[in-house]
């Protein structure tokens, strides 16, 4: 199973706006996409309340699993995102 290790760059964590934007994000991928910190169990990275309880702060290193046809792409994508300060950039609905 694919794996990719990412920094969270958002200065708040992975909390509020910027789980919900990358939980958004991982419902969109089409793969199965799990979600851990350190040695913890994984969470489905579309379980908001599970982001959430993983307590990523910033430069937290997280680690994205993805099974399935598109499992790199999907873990390119997302750690893209969970890279960026999702603080700083405008909603896409604004």
């Amino acid at each position: 199973m694919p794996e990719k290790t990412v920094i969270i760059g958002s200065r708040s964590g992975l909390h509020a706006r910027p789980a919900k934007m990358f939980v958004q994000a991982a419902a969109r991928q089409g793969v199965a996409v799990r979600i851990r910190v350190g040695d913890r169990p994984p969470v489905p990275a579309t379980s908001m309340l599970g982001v959430l309880a993983l307590g990523a702060e910033h430069g937290t290193a997280v680690i994205l699993q993805a099974d399935g046809p598109g499992a790199e792409e999907a873990l390119d994508s997302l750690a893209e995102l969970l890279s960026r300060d999702l603080d700083a950039e405008e909603p896409a609905d604004a």
